[in-house]
């Protein structure tokens, strides 16, 4: 079984792991989407960060005066003391901080300005602080990344300042004897691009001309390091603070060790916030499935081709005030990001990621449980440091003691089988509660076999949902030695009113009650459905939806042909009435762009925010009026046995006899026996 960190791989294997201080650390290099060590075994890191500035190291409470001597004894104390807390690390991410090659006492507005930069003081303090740092981690078995001084600023373009400037710090650090060509030590060439000028001179984050760009701007840097000899593994950040890399998959960064660093913060990618972050605006996620489509659209398009390195992570409740991003651990496949995160990332396999806390909450970390709810930011299971600590041990190949593995779903059953939606995929994870507060969750090969091949499919450790129906499959899975297996039901349908699948919070923070299909958005909120892989409604002419009760949040039925909720939708506002319509055949938004209904990836409501709303179905019709127009279908096949479902295609009876089909429904349109049925009271 494929483990997802290589210390396990390595016992696993009969060899000696990579382990703590005091052991020998294998050279690294990449090896196609792999981090791999010498003896090929695929590694994947995991560490810390450190500052090297006073504000970053306990707001200037420690040392500061350009006291070279007092950085160094309090951040070489503070891994000492991580590691005698237990702390299972084998990275750390070092930030040449600026602090250190800015000309003191000259004003600047920020880390992402560079006028203040001196290159004499550079070169002073890369030898006299940041390369005795580095020396120090590599002496305690941790593999060192380093990043250059401060941020991007706002605007980057291909032969500006920042840019000769990134060049000059790389082209000097990358000819220096006990930098380049060390084995333990990597390169990470920017930190949080925003804005690139694109290939059309206009300044953006996510087109093509951008992407273009982008690669174009790091490859000078990449071959102006490579010319200078230096063959050390190279970490490319991608544009909307280290949140974009679906154009590298068109315009990869070309050479041998080369990987992606990616950032991830609650409420980035469509996960759970409980504040929503301060660069990519007011999203509060949509559980684990909206956090896997973001993650599908902007991280996997690297990580099937090249490693990826999350340098940047962390999560906790607000009232800490000790982490940057606000949000809780949560559940694997359920809501918060912290257990999802890491879900997400072991099912990559090719994913290092760190812990962003500051590392004197680390230093200072026990692993002993809160006795009541006596919590803190470092046993609190909803902050990351005590998941995590754990999580760290488990992947240096500890025993946790954790056996009792069950599969799960990332979708939900009802009834007997589980709901699914076309256009989606669905996860499946060997997860065990730890009793202690938090997850665990065991990468497993599964063998799967799908009855219906044009409803679902099974590849690269997930279900991809294709069209409406009914299937089953077989999965098959091994756990501690012993093989298991189990026969599920599939049920796909286009909208289903149920938790889980229909989002409130796709924009601002909002509410759905799954028994009354009532809606509340956030303030000009957008609730519905998301489709990753999009899907295809061109069959029909209308798309409708109903609903009940009065409109006094001024709802608009919308839909959009892109996966990006700031895309131009098609629009129908229900005003005074109760039904909106859009027509598929002649698909506009209001600014007269036509959409294309064979991709359609959002359907869902936009309102004011101020009232709920009752939606009691959407469906596609080739009748503008809805059921009205339908024909009477008559069943007359003496002791057959039928289905009945919903135009949602929720399955509400199973094998009753025609007579039977239609007793106890409400009046409206179902689909028996594969036809539409009209039932009138």
């Amino acid at each position: 079984m494929l483990r997802n960190f290589f210390a396990t791989v390595a016992l696993a294997c009969g060899m000696s792991a990579m382990a703590w201080p005091g052991m020998d650390m294998p050279p690294l290099r990449v090896d196609g989407r792999y981090l791999k060590d010498d003896a090929g075994n695929i590694v994947n890191l995991h560490g810390f960060a450190q500052t090297y500035s006073p504000w970053f190291n306990e707001r200037g409470t420690k040392w500061t005066n350009y006291d070279v001597n007092g950085c160094l004894e309090y951040n070489k104390k503070k891994i000492d003391e991580m590691l005698e807390a237990g702390w299972k690390m084998n990275f750390i991410r070092l930030h040449m901080d600026p602090y250190w090659s800015n000309t003191p006492g000259v004003s600047t507005t920020g880390e992402n300005d560079i006028s203040a930069f001196d290159f004499n003081r550079f070169r002073t303090y890369l030898s006299q602080v940041f390369i005795p740092m580095a020396e120090y981690a590599i002496s305690k078995g941790l593999y060192v990344v380093m990043r250059p001084p401060g941020v991007c600023p706002e605007n980057i373009e291909i032969g500006d300042s920042y840019h000769k400037y990134l060049k000059r710090v790389w082209g000097y650090v990358s000819t220096q004897p006990k930098l380049a060509n060390n084995p333990y030590i990597m390169f990470e060439l920017a930190n949080e691009p925003v804005h690139i000028k694109g290939t059309d001179g206009q300044f953006g984050a996510n087109t093509d001309g951008c992407n273009k760009n982008l690669t174009a701007y790091f490859q000078e840097i990449v071959d102006l390091m490579r010319g200078n000899g230096c063959d050390n593994i190279l970490w490319i950040p991608g544009t909307g603070y280290q949140s974009q890399y679906a154009g590298f998959a068109k315009y990869p960064i070309t050479g041998d060790n080369i990987g992606y660093a990616v950032h991830v913060y609650p409420g980035w990618y469509g996960s759970d916030a409980i504040e929503p972050s301060h660069e990519l605006g007011g999203s509060y996620g949509g559980g684990f499935s909206a956090f896997a489509d973001g993650w599908a659209a902007q991280i996997k398009p690297v990580a099937d081709f090249a490693p990826v390195m999350v340098t940047e992570m962390d999560w906790a409740p607000s009232k800490y005030d000790a982490s940057w991003g606000k949000s809780i651990t949560g559940k694997m496949f359920g809501e918060g990001f912290g257990a999802n995160f890491k879900l997400l990332a072991d099912n990559s396999g090719n994913v290092s990621w760190l812990i962003f806390t500051g590392c004197e909450f680390l230093a200072a970390f026990k692993d002993e449980p809160s006795v009541g709810d006596t919590y803190t930011v470092l046993n609190d299971p909803e902050a990351c440091p005590w998941p995590v600590y754990h999580w760290y041990k488990d992947y240096a190949g500890d025993d946790l003691g954790i056996s009792d593995y069950k599969p799960v779903f990332s979708t939900r059953a009802v009834g007997d089988e589980y709901v699914v939606m076309p256009g989606s995929s669905v996860s499946l994870a060997l997860i065990a509660d730890s009793g202690n507060g938090y997850q665990m969750n065991l990468r497993s090969e599964f063998d799967v076999t799908v009855n219906d091949p044009s409803i679902l499919t099974w590849d690269d450790g997930v279900f991809t949902v294709h069209s409406p129906g009914l299937t089953s499959a077989t999965v098959t899975y091994n756990i501690s030695g012993r093989t298991e297996s189990m026969e599920v039901k599939f049920n796909s349908t286009l909208f289903p009113f149920v938790e889980g699948y229909l989002n409130p919070s796709i924009w601002e923070k909002g509410s759905f009650d799954e028994t009354t299909h009532t809606i509340k958005t956030g303030q000009y909120g957008f609730a519905g459905w998301k489709y990753s892989n999009g899907i295809d409604i061109s069959d029909y002419r209308y798309l409708i939806a109903e609903m009940e009760g009065d409109n006094q949040s001024a709802v608009s039925f919308r839909v959009y042909d892109q996966n990006n909720y700031w895309s131009d939708p098609a629009m129908a506002d229900f005003g005074k009435g109760t039904k909106a319509v859009l027509d598929l055949a002649n698909l506009k938004s209001d600014s007269g762009r036509k959409l294309d209904p064979s991709h359609i990836y959002i359907v869902g409501f936009w309102s004011l925010g101020n009232a709920p709303f009752k939606i009691s179905r959407v469906y596609l019709s080739d009748n503008p009026e809805g059921d009205t127009g339908l024909d009477d279908v008559v069943i007359s096949t003496e002791g057959k046995t039928v289905d009945v479902y919903n135009l949602q295609g929720m399955k509400l009876k199973c094998n009753v006899s025609v007579e039977d089909a239609s007793t106890g429904l409400q009046p409206g349109i179902y689909v028996i026996d594969g036809r539409k049925i009209s039932v009138t009271r």
